[in-house]
């Protein structure tokens, strides 16, 4: 096996790890997962080549698609994790406003 195909495994892992991170809300660990793979990007980047092998570019075509796929569940979770939060903090401002009208005239 080659070293990109290898590359490409630990990727995919990393990013399969991010996806059950946010399936699970663990926020932070995402985090950490998401630095721990821009890293890993940039050392594959300067030895990324096509591979020869037509198999070998079959197994690298299907970890980019397992990837894309992640990344699709990912940002899928955190938007609505992101929506969540700023109805949240849409309440909370409302609620602050309220108080402070109601305060001052008392």
């Amino acid at each position: 096996m080659s070293m990109v195909i290898e590359d490409y495994q630990s990727l995919s892992s990393i990013t399969g790890k991010m996806r059950d991170a946010a399936a699970e809300g663990e926020w932070d660990r995402l985090i950490s997962l998401e630095q721990e793979c821009q890293r890993k990007v940039e050392e594959l980047k300067p030895r990324d080549v096509v591979p020869a092998d037509p198999s070998e570019r079959q197994q690298k075509i299907a970890l980019i698609k397992k990837m894309l796929a992640d990344d699709a569940d990912i940002r899928s979770r955190t938007e609505t994790w992101m929506g969540q939060l700023q109805r949240i903090m849409q309440s909370t401002r409302s609620e602050q406003q309220l108080q402070q009208t109601y305060l001052a005239n008392y």
